[in-house]
């Protein structure tokens, strides 16, 4: 059961960072037009989602694999989008031109990172403590 549940996380996890792989770099790299369909994008927060998707393929093999450095490098991720946020906030107050969309977007990724980051520590890290003990 916990094995099913570590793959189903696992599953979740990299078609979340497909995704965002996927969305971020037709971003970066001008791929079939998506660039003028996001409108006022801010490159440094389309880095950071693409930076993030990155670690989020890993983090999956590291689901299957119950590796404890999931967490972790999760955790990096989290405080990556959040640092970006962070910049964001920042780059808005300064009138910097923005859509107003990526502002939930990046509370919604930062706290799905999150649920990803306390799943990996429960299902694994814990679970790990627990065999050596």
């Amino acid at each position: 059961m916990k094995n099913l549940i570590s793959y189903g996380i696992a599953f979740l996890l990299a078609a979340f960072g497909l995704l965002t792989l996927f969305l971020s770099a037709s971003v970066i790299f001008d791929l079939f037009g998506i660039r003028a369909k996001e409108g006022n994008y801010v490159l440094f927060i389309v880095w950071a989602n693409f930076i993030s998707s990155i670690i989020y393929l890993v983090a999956s093999y590291g689901f299957v694999k119950n590796k404890n450095w999931t967490s972790t490098i999760l955790g990096i991720s989290a405080l990556i989008l959040i640092n970006a946020f962070i910049c964001f906030i920042i780059y808005i107050y300064t009138d910097g031109v923005h859509e107003t969309k990526t502002i939930g977007a990046m509370i919604f990724r930062i706290v799905v990172t999150i649920i990803f980051v306390a799943f990996a520590y429960f299902t694994i890290n814990k679970k790990n403590q627990i065999n050596i003990n």
